[in-house]
């Protein structure tokens, strides 16, 4: 594309969100369930969340709520759509901006920046409505995954006209970089892991073909992800064991949108739990998504995702 073209298509992309900037904000369709226990539940069992005051009505009843009520960060899961989206889903004043990026070839997509305001706890039976409001584009800016455009938007969650939780969401919309033509050299994977002080050993390991899960040096108590400080005895000695590499699909979900860079869509992300007694995520590969399930006996393997990087996922136990 020349210089001129893509001139012009930066002006008609900065025009179009001048005008979806001023539509304003737009209310959305009301969640398909009021907030409920069931749901409750799985979500704290899922993050590993024991608050009592989230599930239990003798415990909820004596703390300052008075009542049950739902965790903060749950706020998206009460309005997020299916996959079918089942025909429910409003339009909002993002998507004929992320529609004319895509269409122009910024097909590419990574959450950058995502921050929830919470005005108050939510009450079982309260229903939900999203209201979505355009915040802005920036760019072109180059990344190191491509050319790009940053796209940021604001919803808020109302209870009837109250509302009750804030986000702020930023994503950028780049190119994709072409593939190399040479067969033998591979394409840079472009979601690569961020390595420090506190996650060197465990890359390491898995150069090596080793799982290793972070120990405290003092008390002994394994912990994953990897961190600088014991959560149990607040020693900053650490050490680490070598896992036996074989777990249980503790929970997944299966991604099918947004596009991935690297990775074809449909996959499976899992939380595996080990027998050393914590919990990992990964991909289970090998194994069509449909047959994954909870309880699933899988064993750790290492897929090379370019010239320099491995990454630990799984595989059916039987593969």
């Amino acid at each position: 594309m020349t210089a001129t073209a893509e001139g012009d298509l930066h002006d008609r992309l900065m025009a179009l969100a001048e005008r979806q900037i001023a539509v304003g904000e737009v209310r959305g369709v009301a969640a398909a369930d009021p907030v409920n226990l069931p749901m409750i539940r799985h979500w704290a069992a899922a993050m590993g969340d024991a608050n009592p005051i989230y599930t239990d009505a003798e415990a909820a009843a004596g703390s300052a709520h008075g009542e049950i009520v739902a965790p903060p960060a749950m706020i998206q899961v009460w309005t997020m759509p299916g996959v079918d989206r089942d025909g429910r889903q409003a339009s909002t004043p993002v998507d004929d901006v992320l529609r004319a990026l895509d269409g122009s070839g910024y097909t590419g997509v990574v959450a950058t920046n995502c921050e929830q305001t919470y005005h108050r706890y939510l009450r079982l039976g309260e229903r939900l409505v999203p209201a979505t409001r355009f915040a802005g584009l920036s760019g072109p800016k180059k990344t190191a995954l491509g050319e790009g455009y940053f796209v940021t938007w604001n919803i808020t969650w109302y209870s009837q006209d109250e509302p009750v939780a804030d986000m702020l969401f930023r994503v950028l919309k780049f190119r994709p970089r072409e593939r190399k033509t040479k067969p033998e050299a591979r394409e840079p994977y472009p979601l690569k892991p961020a390595i420090n002080r506190d996650t060197a050993f465990f890359w390491e390991g898995v150069g090596r073909g080793e799982l290793r899960i972070q120990g405290c040096a003092d008390c002994g108590e394994l912990r994953h992800p990897p961190g600088p400080v014991c959560p149990s005895c607040r020693s900053v000695e650490r050490t680490h064991v070598v896992a036996s590499g074989v777990g249980e699909v503790y929970s997944y979900v299966v991604h099918h949108n947004p596009p991935v860079p690297g990775r074809s869509t449909p996959f499976v992300v899992a939380v595996v739990e080990l027998p050393e007694g914590v919990r990992i995520v990964g991909n289970v590969v090998d194994c069509p998504p449909e047959e994954v399930g909870i309880g699933m006996q899988v064993r750790v393997t290492y897929r090379q995702m370019d010239d320099e990087l491995f990454l630990p996922m799984w595989v059916p136990q039987e593969s």
